[in-house]
């Protein structure tokens, strides 16, 4: 816990750090509860690096980075005691906190070839301080295998299904469910899937009530709401 003085003086002090390439956020931890992520793709390792550098210098403990490719997180492992996971391509330095908020978060697929954008979206969850389930390959396809987790699904604070194709898992959850259903299209599927567009367009028009949906593939962004509406509390 920080002093009344010292979180005075954090406040007055520059909220990011300016390294050329990149102006570190060093206040959304204040603003938003959670600290910058990093995004990997396109940033070269020195780039990743610095960032890195900087935010530990500035007394973040833990950091998120996502769509770390494997050489990268080798490189950076040299320098950083990373956790990667090369399935999602998430990387966590630091360890992650003990889970807490008001209940489980819930991680659905629809087929084992979600999987890759289900770990994003759990391993983002978890390194917030979720509790997360995981419930994968429980397609319509075979509606029985989604119907054998009824309580884990009913019980849920959140829930997050993940599905290509026809994008179905979505709506058949979100009649099941009284909580927040986030969907995520992936981009798994044949040519009329048009790359997670046809699972897009299903989400969006979905029947079932109090189902949100997010972009294609982004199990970060789906993991990090999720975590949020797991620490939601009544507000005067």
């Amino acid at each position: 816990m920080l002093s009344v003085d010292e979180a005075l003086l954090k406040l007055k002090t520059q909220p990011y750090a300016d390294i050329g390439f990149a102006k570190v956020d060093l206040h959304r931890k204040i603003r938003q509860g959670a600290a910058e992520v990093i995004y990997g793709a396109g940033k070269t390792v020195p780039q990743i690096s610095g960032i890195l550098r900087t935010m530990t210098e500035h007394g973040q403990d833990r950091v998120l980075i996502t769509r770390l490719s494997p050489d990268a997180a080798r490189e950076l492992s040299k320098d950083f005691p990373l956790r990667y996971d090369p399935l999602s391509r998430v990387a966590l330095l630091g360890t992650p906190p003990e889970p807490d908020g008001i209940g489980t978060v819930v991680v659905a697929t629809g087929g084992t070839s979600d999987i890759p954008v289900a770990e994003e979206a759990a391993l983002t969850a978890e390194a917030l301080g979720s509790r997360v389930v995981r419930l994968y390959d429980v397609g319509v396809a075979g509606l029985h295998r989604l119907l054998d987790h009824r309580e884990q699904i009913m019980q849920a604070s959140v829930i997050i299904a993940i599905a290509g194709m026809e994008g179905a898992l979505a709506s058949v959850i979100g009649g099941l469910a009284d909580c927040p259903v986030i969907a995520v299209p992936t981009s798994v599927g044949y040519g009329a899937a048009f790359g997670g567009l046809s699972a897009l367009l299903a989400m969006l028009n979905s029947c079932a009530s109090g189902v949100s949906v997010v972009n294609i593939d982004n199990g970060f962004g789906a993991g990090y709401l999720a975590n949020m509406i797991n620490h939601m509390e009544a507000k005067a």
